[in-house]
């Protein structure tokens, strides 16, 4: 990695914002904190049950809804603007108590959506926390990958195959920037909020939010077509979880992840391990 670049981004450091809530636990620890003791929740094999009396909610963003999701779930996002006006429509539409869920057991998205749906005054709101996967294996005829039901279970990509493409960040940089121009293609796909206008590559880089899928989608057929290596980052490595599933289904294998994405790059510069 450049050294005019690393100290560039040492100054932005102290200032990134990270999710304390990223990582992957055993367990089901939205049960056990406080802050969530008011939100009922649900077991997998309960929603299951009695799934036709709920009005299911996906609270995740619209790119990992389209991906996996609960089939005839509805997406609203958990930090779209207004909320609870649209849980209360949805309740006033369907007349049912609601199912949130997201990701797994240690995405706390699902609580956060059932406590802000509580403090507006809703009644019969629920969690449901093993999450998408635990749903998708369980009840395959009951979920969609990328649009398509039944979801075969070998599709859905384990951790290990994840973690196969993933760098630590120096690793990532070091490799990304000594790769040759015409073999690679670095693409940061942070929304513009996240990005603030910043990119880790300057020049080199490639912007293409999840939210633009259209043009992400162009610099992977472009990939595809001229033999390129990928290289692509997110904000907290999480997102490019998902997008591994459309690189996959494009027979694109020669692709890196940066390991806890921007949040992984600014503890690197925090911490002065990049810098030697």
């Amino acid at each position: 990695m450049p050294q005019t670049t690393r100290f560039f981004f040492l100054a932005l450091a102290f200032f990134f914002i990270t999710d304390s809530h990223a990582g992957e636990e055993e367990g089901f620890p939205g049960r056990s904190l406080e802050k969530y003791s008011m939100v009922p929740y649900l077991e997998l094999e309960e929603l299951h049950r009695r799934r036709d009396a709920f009005t299911v909610v996906d609270v995740r963003s619209s790119f990992e809804f389209d991906t996996l999701r609960i089939k005839g779930a509805v997406n609203v996002p958990v930090t779209v603007e207004g909320f609870a006006v649209v849980v209360r429509e949805l309740r006033e539409q369907h007349g049912k108590p609601i199912a949130f869920y997201c990701n797994g057991r240690s995405c706390l998205k699902s609580y956060k959506a059932a406590k802000q749906a509580l403090t507006a005054g809703l009644d019969e709101v629920y969690a449901y926390d093993a999450g998408i996967f635990e749903w998708a294996r369980a009840y395959p005829d009951e979920a969609e990958l990328l649009g398509k039901s039944p979801v075969d279970p070998n599709r859905l990509i384990p951790k290990k195959a994840f973690q196969a493409h993933l760098l630590d960040p120096d690793s990532f940089s070091d490799k990304a920037t000594s790769t040759a121009p015409r073999s690679r293609l670095i693409i940061d796909i942070r929304d513009s909020f996240q990005r603030a206008g910043i990119g880790f590559f300057p020049a080199i880089e490639r912007w293409a939010s999840l939210q633009n899928m259209k043009k992400l989608r162009k610099y992977l057929r472009q990939a595809k077509a001229q033999g390129r290596t990928l290289f692509i980052y997110d904000n907290v490595g999480k997102q490019v979880r998902w997008l591994q599933y459309e690189l996959e289904a494009r027979g694109l294998k020669d692709y890196w992840f940066m390991e806890k994405g921007a949040k992984g790059y600014y503890e690197m510069l925090g911490s002065g391990e990049g810098l030697r």
